[in-house]
């Protein structure tokens, strides 16, 4: 079988087993795809329509979560803490990653078919796309900087530490918008059998090289960069924790590793899978009907549950923090409440942030 086509992290979307070999787009730059039809045994339909449940909760979860996280820094200005810019700029990621949902959701209940024509393709991709890689990007450089802070802590100027993060997360949105590009650019509104889908059109000459280079640029950027460094930062932060003689900061460790923790249980099934699917469409391993739909239905499968990293990321960077706690506490209770002394009380209860921001705040 000789297929072009791309996982759902890059193309939600999918054309299913054609059983043409000629394909034609609106603008006539599509290339010719041969394919090799399988025994239906997967229900693709029941799959799609399940996937489109777990989506629907997975945004509503996301939505208000990360809302809140955005809706909170905003009314209690939670981004003079030096590290919250990177939460709140993780938030917005998140947050744009989750608005897409509703559209996949719409094209998994049409069999992956695309109605909204060529330019909603390219930009719910790219909007996707860049939020995604900067959600792990912002998770990475946080994690870092998180280390940093506690094992080179310098009493420098806070404006200067300020003007740095924020140049950090300046480059984190354009590094992200660079790596979306490509693959955008060659997306096509793909018309077979009266049906039409969104996906990548890449030139006839070099298509299977572009499907390596998209495949394998998403497998080193979403994964095997990001996570050795979250890895090693945050095992080298519960380390310097640990040799302290803070018993309060002590009892985050657990908190540290669940960082690590959680982002290889979201991300890990999924990258594997990419990397069956891109040994399978070169040919490393041979191909089988049976491959075949495991993979297809693996893919959207690991893709789901990878977005379910996006509703976590706030509870676990945002409300299990005390300071956090409070802040929303106030945001919501007493927000009016300045004359009854009640958000005095509150501000004289707060405790330390978790594993480190004690020490940025008396570098202010």
């Amino acid at each position: 079988m000789n297929t072009i086509d791309m996982p759902p992290i890059f193309s939600l979307v999918d054309v299913e087993n054609l059983n043409e070999t000629n394909v034609t787009c609106n603008n006539g730059e599509c290339i010719t795809v041969d394919t090799l039809l399988c025994p239906n045994v997967l229900n693709k339909t029941a799959l799609l329509y399940t996937l489109s449940f777990l989506y629907i909760f997975i945004f509503m979860i996301g939505l208000v979560a990360n809302f809140v996280v955005v809706w909170m820094n905003f009314q209690t200005k939670l981004t003079g803490y030096e590290t919250h810019l990177y939460i709140f700029n993780l938030a917005v990621a998140d947050l744009c990653v989750i608005i897409t949902l509703p559209i996949w959701v719409v094209s998994f209940v049409q069999h992956s078919q695309w109605n909204m024509g060529e330019i909603s393709c390219k930009i719910a991709h790219l909007v996707f796309s860049i939020n995604l890689y900067g959600s792990i990007f912002f998770l990475t450089c946080m994690s870092v900087d998180r280390y940093l802070s506690v094992a080179f802590f310098k009493p420098a100027s806070s404006v200067k530490k300020k003007r740095l993060r924020y140049c950090t997360c300046i480059l984190v949105w354009l590094f992200a918008f660079f790596a979306a590009l490509p693959d955008t650019y060659y997306l096509k509104t793909v018309s077979s059998n009266n049906e039409t889908y969104c996906r990548p059109a890449y030139p006839e000459e070099t298509a299977k090289e572009w499907l390596a280079g998209i495949e394998l640029t998403s497998v080193i950027l979403g994964f095997v960069i990001p996570f050795p460094v979250i890895a090693i930062s945050n095992c080298l932060l519960a380390t310097a924790v640990l040799a302290s003689n803070d018993q309060e900061r002590k009892r985050n460790v657990k908190i540290i590793f669940s960082y690590v923790l959680v982002f290889l249980v979201c991300w890990l099934p999924y990258h594997i899978v990419v990397l069956l699917d891109f040994l399978l469409a070169f040919h490393f391993i041979p191909f089988s009907c049976q491959m075949e739909n495991f993979l297809y239905a693996a893919l959207h499968v690991t893709q789901c549950f990878s977005l379910v990293h996006c509703c976590i990321n706030p509870i676990l960077y945002s409300f299990i923090n005390q300071n956090y706690k409070y802040e929303l506490m106030k945001a919501f209770i007493f927000k009016y409440s300045a004359k009854t002394g009640l958000t005095k009380l509150i501000d004289t209860s707060k405790v330390s942030e978790t594993e480190y921001s004690a020490l940025e705040q008396n570098a202010k």
